[in-house]
């Protein structure tokens, strides 16, 4: 049976061409149903006040960098979205006198404009916000070294190779409106995917790259970080991987909320539970790797109730 037209974007594949009962199951999950999914390699956490939500989360900076010896260096790959931990990694680092020079750290994302990735001077630049946040705050005498701070630009060659001879303890981020790890989005409905979207094994083959991002999520990052300025938001993006993320030994994805919706949540929670793996969900491929965790804050978990307003 063919599968139905995106109700978001036709063009596009996502998460509205999924079965509906799937969808259906999704939605009727409980809170509790939520997070009693988890299983081997597939954890789940609850936080009950978002000061826990966003300490644990930088500490998953901490605990990464204090493996990293120069003998065996160790990093993490981290997200702008959410970015409230970030503050909170420099606190830890500065009190703890924790020294960064054999650490590193992966930027996730960049903006691309004309083929080129954003200037730091550009507003949205991830990049900026990584530095302004977290890195600029940190004492010198502890600081990253440059060299140990990646960032994707349209050479991908030379972001692929810094993850080589460096351990990723953990991979980082957010869940998007359109069920994304990092710009990881679901494809257009085109070419050799006009009936079904790429196999899970020929989207995890991918590498850091140029994307063209999904309708959904221009809507989403101008919401969230221009005041809903859609012109503002650049259409492409350069993104770390599946190639690279099953690279890393945890992939960890916070929820707090507000970045996805309480069926987002829902959705792809089930999905990793139980298996099912598609490339129109993006996030739903990590059911396939072999340590992920997913951390919820409690308040922010919703319900899926239909409630007018």
């Amino acid at each position: 049976m063919a599968r139905q037209l995106s109700k978001i974007a036709p063009d596009w594949w996502d998460y509205t061409t999924l079965d509906s009962a799937l969808l259906d199951d999704a939605a009727a999950l409980t809170a509790d149903q939520l997070l009693s999914l988890g299983r081997p390699g597939f954890k789940i956490e609850v936080y009950d006040t978002l000061e826990e939500f966003y300490l644990a989360e930088a500490l998953e900076y901490i605990a990464a960098w204090q493996r990293s010896t120069p003998d065996n260096p160790v990093g993490i790959c981290g997200p702008i979205g959410p970015t409230e931990q970030l503050p909170l990694v420099a606190l830890l680092v500065n009190q703890l006198g924790l020294s960064l020079e054999s650490a590193h750290f992966w930027g996730m994302d960049e903006w691309l404009l004309n083929g080129k990735a954003v200037e730091q001077d550009h507003p949205l630049s991830f990049a900026r916000a990584d530095r302004e946040l977290c890195f600029d705050r940190i004492r010198p005498e502890l600081a990253m070294p440059r060299e140990n701070m990646h960032f994707p630009s349209e050479d991908v060659s030379v972001y692929e190779q810094s993850w080589s001879g460096v351990t990723c303890a953990v991979i980082q981020g957010g869940q998007g409106e359109i069920k994304h790890w990092a710009f990881n989005d679901p494809v257009r409905r085109a070419g050799a995917y006009v009936d079904a979207p790429p196999t899970p094994s020929e989207y995890r083959k991918l590498g850091t790259r140029a994307v063209e991002l999904h309708p959904l999520t221009l809507v989403q990052n101008a919401r969230t970080s221009g005041g809903g300025n859609i012109p503002l938001v650049p259409t492409h993006a350069l993104t770390v991987g599946p190639a690279q993320t099953w690279q890393a030994e945890r992939v960890s994805i916070w929820h707090p909320g507000h970045h996805d919706n309480p069926f987002g949540m829902r959705l792809t929670t089930l999905m990793i539970s139980k298996g099912i793996a598609d490339s129109a969900v993006p996030m739903s491929l990590l059911a396939e790797h072999p340590d992920v965790r997913f951390s919820f804050y409690r308040g922010g978990i919703g319900t899926c109730e239909t409630e007018m307003h």
